[in-house]
């Protein structure tokens, strides 16, 4: 077990970790990425959020407690735009996904696939040469807008179609790369026709985003479905009505080099095993009860039997 970067409680809530990951980046300088492993390990990274933690220690966990292969965890790297790159340079091997975003992510948005099959067949026939998709897990964490009850009530807003005739009055805050993602703030105009008034730029549905929505600095938060800090504050996630979101199944990436068929059947189990409504539980063990993601990811494999 080799842990080169860890995401701290005090680092959750106060820092902006996808701006601080990208300005290192541009330095030529990213924690962990570029040092050298031992051969007989396997690099887990992961990008900038609780769900992202909890996934990534569950890969190490499962895959060492079996004795299957030692790994090293490069944690809480950045957004997408960072910790795909670092995948293919071969910086770390291995990282949960999501099967649409990631479509969407190496298509450049040139895709019209939803449907789970389609968007799966789709991202391996489009993913770079050595790097392999696994089997999707029936969970899916999809990006929502959110608003406050009270919004939705003054707006009579239920679906994001509904938002088009008053978004010009609405401030959107999400993470930095909504600007520029197809499922970010491009999408919603070129589908939608909308466009908000303002956009203010914080985190990937973090301890950011969830403060300013709920102290009304903004009206529209961009949040992932399995947050259980939806439910707790009664916020209502707006219907994607017009399907801008494809399926987001949970997915294993990993690089071809650095695979076998005892890693493979390992996390496809894992994943298999894995739904909807437990990542939402697992999820809010960590934003709302605060509890360690490494402890909360261990937990929740003994208890289904996994280690």
């Amino acid at each position: 077990m080799i842990r080169l970067t860890q995401l701290s409680q005090h680092a959750l809530r106060h820092t902006l970790p996808a701006l601080a990951g990208a300005a290192a980046i541009a330095a030529g300088t990213l924690a962990g990425i570029g040092s050298a492993k031992a051969d007989d390990t396997l690099i887990v990274g992961s990008t900038n959020f609780p769900e992202q933690l909890i996934l990534a220690n569950m890969y190490e966990d499962i895959l060492e407690a079996r004795g299957i292969v030692e790994v090293e965890t490069r944690l809480n790297l950045g957004s997408r735009e960072i910790v795909f790159p670092a995948l293919r340079k071969g910086e770390i091997e291995a990282l949960p996904e999501y099967t649409g975003a990631l479509l969407s992510y190496v298509t450049s948005g040139e895709t019209h696939a939803r449907k789970p099959e389609e968007v799966l067949t789709q991202l391996r026939e489009r993913l770079p040469e050595g790097i392999v998709a696994l089997e999707p897990s029936p969970a899916q964490d999809k990006d929502a807008l959110v608003i406050r009850a009270e919004t939705a009530e003054k707006y009579n807003l239920t679906t994001v179609s509904d938002l088009a005739d008053v978004a010009g009055e609405l401030i959107i805050g999400g993470p930095p790369e909504m600007k520029t993602r197809n499922a970010g703030l491009p999408g919603l105009k070129d589908v939608y026709g909308i466009e908000f008034q303002e956009f203010r730029s914080l985190d990937a549905g973090g301890p950011l985003t969830k403060n300013a929505l709920q102290n009304g600095d903004i009206d529209v938060a961009r949040m992932f479905t399995t947050q259980g800090a939806i439910d707790e504050n009664g916020w209502v996630t707006l219907e994607d009505d017009k399907n801008l979101i494809p399926a987001q199944n949970l997915v294993p990436v990993i690089r071809a080099d650095a695979t076998s068929p005892e890693i493979e059947a390992a996390l496809n189990e894992l994943s298999a095993a894995l739904s909807t409504k437990a990542l939402t539980k697992l999820n809010a063990k960590v934003s709302i009860d605060k509890m360690d993601p490494e402890m909360v990811a261990e937990e929740w494999l003994k208890a289904q039997g996994l280690i």
